[in-house]
């Protein structure tokens, strides 16, 4: 795999080890892990991935 850009989330916590990181791959895709298990990555493309953050956002919270 190649060497990736990993930016954290926004909406991560601050130093705690509870943070999400996203990276553009060469091919188009995007890749996301969390902090506590880096090795661990999920690959999905852009659009899927707005797909999951509009669903997400329009949830209203309980």
């Amino acid at each position: 795999m190649p060497d990736l850009s990993w930016q954290k989330s926004s909406f991560s916590g601050g130093e705690s080890e509870d943070c999400l990181y996203l990276a553009a791959a060469p091919d188009g895709t995007v890749r996301l892990r969390e902090s506590d298990s880096p090795d661990e990555i999920i690959t999905t493309t852009p659009a899927h991935l707005g797909h999951l953050v509009r669903a997400l956002k329009s949830r209203t919270a309980p």
